[in-house]
């Protein structure tokens, strides 16, 4: 396990070297506002006005791959290498955006003409070459795709989310289930986020966080100022988890540790294959001690694991979370780390609970070997809520939950992350082009849709032994937050979770037994 670590240490270093200078955001660039993606932002919300530059504080775009539901599978690693370059053109374009401040202060029109247009050209080129992947291995290329090039500078003033109670119950849209309307679950979580702070006027006015790009103070709420829910949410259109006191009651826990290896990196092999740097944040890495942006099937499967149990070599990983406590970490000069304005030291989970449960209508299917699930959305801070899946809450506390808001623990109290995955598989396929259509939550009734059917869900809970950030105004002193694209301004609402499955065939077997016949089995 030493020979990992210094194998996972050595990467981040050769990277900070062989990384794109055009992808550095270091020194005082990054600007932060206290603002937040409406849950209504879509189809059916008005265009937001063009904005002054004054008041432009990060960068909307269409997510694009969340659009190509129908990719052939010839064209996913040329397609999926476009997405990760979409990526890397707005985050140059918000280095920009807050790198010339006194230039926007001085021309209501700067933002349009020298950073939105020049990455509407950049994009529409890209989408373009997506388009022409697509039908030279006999697909169809997105439908209006000119529309999903240009981007908008949002507001700092822009509508709040309305409570951000999303759940991520968008998630299974297009397997008929009407998920994304967010519903109100009456936490009143003080989420109404007057954000009256003046921001995104070229000063990084009471943002809070090392590098000026967040989190802010009104991204934190003492826990004991929520409202009782009943513990962590599942997702789907009944906000629980999957499983119940009927149908498949069983668990499965497997034990893989708190990334003692400190393996890390900020590749993401389900989302964007081949690239380095493609999630631009760190995620720890549990299970399988081989998963990087280079990882083929047949790699995840002979590699180590962390796991007790040698029959799960299962990857399961998410972004790092940091103290921001004015202290550089190994990637301070990295990317990933510093070069995208993730700073401060990485905490490690005192805890790591994998959890598989069963279905409360019936028995589950074992996973197919390599299924890929992600679950949350990375962007949603400016995709809005349709994918959003954040529980945080306190240890002792766990009965109260937020989802936009970092809990403010009382003393002797631990950070909780929980997350609950889709645990629908449409029993034909490990990945979709847009990562998220194979696989959907339970309806409402507790079944699965369209023919789908019921797998082990994971159940993951994260638990973090870090001081209480101090609120002072709209001032916040130590405050810890998830990595992020940089454009998502360290937000809660942008945590997300990942897992592919590499459990062996007898080991899965075992773990879908114990799930149907009621046992707890580790």
């Amino acid at each position: 396990m030493g020979r990992t670590n210094r194998k996972r240490r050595s990467t981040l270093a050769n990277r900070a070297i062989a990384a794109s200078a055009a992808l550095a955001l270091g020194g005082g660039g990054l600007l932060a506002a206290n603002i937040y993606a409406s849950a209504g932002e879509g189809k059916n919300s008005p265009q937001n006005a063009q904005t002054t530059a004054a008041g432009v504080a990060t960068i909307k775009c269409p997510d694009v791959g969340q659009q190509l539901t129908d990719v052939p599978k010839g064209a996913r690693a040329g397609v999926d290498k476009e997405l990760a370059k979409l990526d890397q053109q707005v985050t140059e374009a918000y280095k920009r955006l807050a790198d010339t401040r006194q230039a926007q202060a001085g021309d209501s029109g700067y933002v349009n003409n020298a950073i939105l247009s020049p990455l509407k050209s950049k994009r529409t080129a890209t989408i373009d070459r997506i388009g022409n992947n697509i039908q030279r291995a006999g697909g169809k290329p997105p439908q209006q795709a000119g529309q999903l090039a240009g981007c908008e500078g949002v507001a700092a003033d822009q509508p709040a989310a309305g409570g951000g109670q999303g759940n991520g119950q968008g998630q299974g849209q297009d397997q008929g289930q009407d998920q994304g309307q967010g519903q109100d679950q009456g936490q009143d979580q003080g989420q109404g986020q007057d954000q009256g702070q003046d921001q995104g006027q070229g000063q990084d006015q009471g943002n809070g966080g090392q590098e000026g790009n967040g989190p802010a103070a009104a991204d934190f709420q003492d826990i004991n100022q929520v409202q009782p829910t009943g513990g962590a949410k599942g997702v789907g259109p009944n906000g629980l988890p999957a499983n119940g006191d009927a149908g498949s009651t069983g668990t499965f826990t497997t034990n893989c540790g708190t990334n003692e290896n400190e393996n890390r990196n900020s590749d993401n092999v389900i989302v964007a294959p081949g690239v380095s740097n493609g999630a631009q944040h760190q995620h720890d890495y549990v299970g399988n001690q081989d998963n990087d942006a280079f990882a083929s099937d047949q790699d995840l499967a002979a590699a180590d694991t962390s796991c007790q149990n040698q029959g799960d070599k299962s990857s399961y990983f998410w972004p790092v979370l940091r103290v921001q406590d004015g202290q550089d970490d190994i990637d301070a000069n990295a990317p990933g780390g510093g070069q995208d304005g993730n700073v401060g030291t990485i905490v490690q989970a005192s805890e790591a609970q994998l959890k598989f449960v069963g279905n409360q209508k019936g028995d589950v299917v074992a996973m197919p070997t390599a299924l890929r699930i992600i679950t949350g959305d990375a962007k949603a801070f400016v995709n809005g809520l349709a994918n959003a899946n954040t529980n945080w809450s306190c240890t002792g506390l766990e009965d109260r939950q937020l989802t936009d808001k970092y809990p403010i623990c009382p003393e002797g109290s631990s950070v909780v992350r929980t997350t609950n995955f889709q645990s629908c598989w449409d029993g034909q396929n490990i990945d979709s082009a847009n990562h998220r259509t194979h696989v959907s939550f339970v309806q409402a009734d507790g079944t699965c849709g369209n023919g789908f059917q019921a797998i082990p869900q994971l159940q993951v809970r994260l638990v973090y032994d870090v001081a209480a950030p101090q609120i002072q105004g709209d001032q916040v002193t130590n405050p810890f937050a998830v990595d992020s694209f940089p454009d998502q301004l360290h937000k809660p609402i942008t945590d997300h979770n990942d897992f592919i499955n590499f459990f062996d065939e007898n080991t899965m077997n075992q773990v879908v037994d114990c799930i149907n016949s009621g046992q707890d089995c580790t």
